[in-house]
This record gives C-alpha cells, structure tokens and sequence, in this order.
C-alpha cells in the first residue's frame, strides 16, 4: 500500500503567515500570529491530504555551507523581527504535543533537510507533499513528490507537480531551475547569478541547451552579446548554481515510527489551543483529532 509523507517547511510557512496576518497577541501582550497562521495551514494540509507520516524542518540562526561557500549568501537579508522568533518556540511545542517530529541540522538549511528526506523513501511506496512557502524547494518536484505552496496569503493554495512547474516556469522542468538560479542567480539569497542575463534569455537558452553544463560547452553555437556576458561570469553561474541546489545528503537519522500520524496529545493540545486563546481554531483542532480515518490512504497522481 502506497503511503503518504507530509514535509513541512515550518519557518517559510511561519513567515508567511507572520507576515499576512495581523499582529495577533495574546493578554500578556506576546505577538501569536505566526503561530495561528502555521496552525490554519498545519490543520489545513492533513484534511486535504490525509498524510500517514509528518515531518517537519526548521533552520538554525548558525551560517550554513552555503556561507562558507559565498561569505555573501543571503547578506541582504534584512532579519524578521524579534517577535517572529519568539513565536518559534511556541510552534516547536505545539508540534512535540501533536507527536509530529522536528529536524534541524548546523550547517544546513530546512530545505537541505526537506530534500534528504524526500530523496530516502522508495518510489513506489511513497507519496511525497512538501508544504512551503519557498519557491527554491520546487526543484525537489518529481513523479512521486508535489509541492504545496501558498499563493496570496495563507489561504489560496497551489499543488505543483511536474506540469505545474513547466507552466510556471515557461517551459523549464523542475530539475532545470537550478541551472536558471544559475544564470538568473536570487536577489532575495544574494546570489549573483549571471549579470545582464534577464528571465527570457535564461529560459530560452535552458530549453535549447538543456543544462547549464551544455550551455558552457556549447558557448560557440550561441550568439553576440549574450555569450560574452556568460564567457564574463562563468565563475558566478556554476557558484551561483551551487548555492541554489538543495543538498540531499544531509546526514541525519530518521525513525519512520516516529513519524507516523495520529500519536497526539489531544487534552494537552487543545490545553494549549486555549492558552493563546484561538477560541476560532479549537473547533478545528477538535474536528482534526476527533472524526475520520487517520492515514487513510487517497490516491493523488
């Protein structure tokens, strides 16, 4: 029987609903939006897809790999505000009461560990729906893996799977929008990228040469300005390339019984529920734990 793996990306879903939400406190005055907001989308994703396994992945404040490759990945980046990261803890509690187990890893980000993940569990025995708000983890989309991704806000959702992915990206297939980081870089990371290529020429030149690899070796076949501009940054293309794939060999462990769904706490939960007075989402969190067949098993591709 063909099971089903929930991923969650918790700090890009937490930053998205920091961000949509209003600034939602509780008496004390300590800000819990993002808490609600994971919450909506958390309840949200296992009554749309009925997983029998959750996982969720956090990043670390500690530079990764990526920093130590490139001292300026991501320096633009402006910080969230301390009351994002106040709110953290509360989700990680949340969770550890739903039975739901939390991996992180130094030196690595939450879609490094998202993508090891995804890449250990059998084909054929497994279907894979990685929740988040990164577009980067879209490259991780296969046959047997979609992405959930919110929209606009929290509420309006799109599921990408391999055609999705081409209808968003012009033609590109997953795999290949690593090479596009490679030409077009992130500004959002700080990653380079090649400069003066734009969103067209990246496209057009990844669906004639395949790979950023073939465009290189092919640079005689390509025209004018164009390929002066790749022959100038070949350097910042294959950096740039690398700081954008995700890392699937991150060396963590993971024990599939304690991943299984249905193992929570529900007195203690809904205890908690009501300590951030989310009297609108006890219903909702009642209605989760209550009714239904846990792992049920519905088709999707």
């Amino acid at each position: 029987m063909v099971k089903r793996l929930l991923l969650i990306d918790a700090n890009s879903i937490m930053h998205r609903a920091f961000h949509a939400l209003p600034p939602l406190k509780k008496k004390n005055g300590e800000m819990v939006n993002a808490v609600y907001g994971f919450l909506l989308i958390f309840i949200k994703s296992i009554k749309d897809f009925r997983p029998d396994y959750i996982i969720t992945a956090f990043d670390l404040p500690a530079p990764t790999f990526r920093h130590k490759k490139y001292k300026e990945y991501k320096a633009k980046r402006v910080a969230a505000p301390q009351e994002f990261y106040n709110q953290i803890p509360m989700v990680k509690e949340l969770l550890r009461l739903f039975k739901v187990p939390v991996l992180e890893k130094a030196g690595f980000e939450a879609d490094d560990i998202i993508g090891t993940v995804s890449r250990r569990f059998p084909e054929k025995e497994t279907e894979i729906i990685i929740l988040s708000g990164d577009n980067d983890i879209l490259q991780l989309v296969n046959k047997k893996t979609k992405v959930s991704a919110p929209k606009r806000g929290i509420k309006d959702v799109i599921l990408y799977d391999e055609n999705t992915v081409k209808e968003r990206f012009g033609g590109l297939t997953p795999e290949q929008l690593v090479d596009y980081k490679g030409l077009r870089g992130d500004a959002s990371d700080n990653i380079p990228g090649v400069r003066g290529i734009g969103e067209k020429t990246a496209t057009s030149l990844l669906l004639e040469f395949k790979s950023l690899k073939n465009i290189y070796n092919n640079l005689e076949d390509i025209p004018g300005r164009t390929k002066q501009l790749l022959e100038e940054s070949k350097d910042q293309a294959f950096l740039s390339r690398e700081l954008g794939e995700i890392d699937t060999n991150v060396p963590i462990k993971i024990n599939l019984k304690d991943c299984l769904w249905g193992k929570y706490e529900k007195e203690k939960i809904l205890e908690e529920i009501d300590s951030y007075q989310f009297s609108s989402l006890r219903g909702r969190v009642e209605e989760l734990m209550g009714g239904g067949k846990i792992g049920e098993n519905l088709k999707l591709w």
